[in-house]
């Protein structure tokens, strides 16, 4: 049947970001489709409710409590779930994010933590993924949580969205350099509901506008990109790899603007 090529039966995934929003909707969603599930965050208390909830499912489940910012760390993500489970067959780089920021407001170091934080470190994980998934499984499956940040202009989104940007082309030049062996895909995410998007949720005037500006005319939720983040990872999509798949409402511009203070001449 169609719906057993959806399935991730004894496959074993990890998830940073693990404990909360999107990446403990695509956690869950991961167990639900029969996959054991490494998640990983720096907060320990977050990744034991995720752990519980993977567990609701009958599958099992770890957490590491890790910063992707630290290649050390990303190491030892990868060593423990070896340790636990033998095996890696997918891996969802879902940790990231930067708050806006206007460009004349940007110092280096923002933009290159920035960097970093979107694009360096799935990169770096990427990398010790994949041997692992070669050396254990004989294939496997990545997904980088993006942003429509990544290929929109948006005002005060510099950083993020050159992060993202990058991350987009790490994704499409790294197919290339392993296929057929491990597929690599994004998602660029629109506007979801999560903590990030507290300040539009708790503004019904932003949230009306957000939602007059989507096609969809709603905000999404996790469970949207789990969705998707579930056929990128599974047998389903086999024949994709290299791939930004847009999940965003529709959206083909901005929804709000972030405003700008003007660019004036030094008193």
């Amino acid at each position: 049947m169609i719906l057993d090529d959806f399935r991730l039966t004894d496959q074993v995934a990890i998830v940073t970001g693990g404990g909360a929003g999107i990446g403990r909707a695509i956690a869950v969603a991961f167990a639900e489709a029969g996959a054991d599930v490494v998640v990983a965050a720096r907060t320990q208390g977050s990744l034991d409710e995720t752990v519980r909830a993977i567990e609701a499912t009958g599958r099992s489940g770890l957490a590491v409590v890790a910063d992707v910012m630290v290649e050390e760390d990303l190491e030892r993500l990868v060593a423990a779930t070896l340790e636990r489970f033998g095996k890696v067959s997918i891996l969802v780089n879902n940790a990231g994010g930067s708050l806006p920021r206007p460009a004349m407001q940007t110092s280096q170091r923002y933009l290159t933590t920035a960097l970093h934080f979107n694009a360096v470190a799935p990169f770096l994980l990427s990398k010790l993924a994949a041997q692992a998934m070669v050396d254990t499984h004989g294939s496997g499956s990545i997904v980088n949580i993006s942003s429509r940040s990544g290929d929109l202009v948006m005002t005060s989104m510099l950083a993020y969205g050159a992060g993202k940007a990058a991350l987009n082309m790490i994704t499409q030049n790294l197919a290339a350099d392993l296929a057929p062996t491990v597929r690599v895909k994004a998602i660029g995410v629109g506007g979801v509901a999560t903590q990030a998007m507290d300040f539009v949720m708790n503004d019904d005037g932003l949230r009306s506008t957000y939602e007059q500006n989507t096609p969809m005319g709603r905000i999404g939720q996790p469970r949207d990109i789990a969705a998707a983040a579930l056929y990128l990872a599974a047998p389903a999509s086999s024949w994709v790899t290299g791939v930004v798949l847009r999940v965003d409402g529709g959206t083909t511009a901005p929804s709000f603007d972030i405003p700008v203070p003007p660019l004036e001449p030094r008193g």
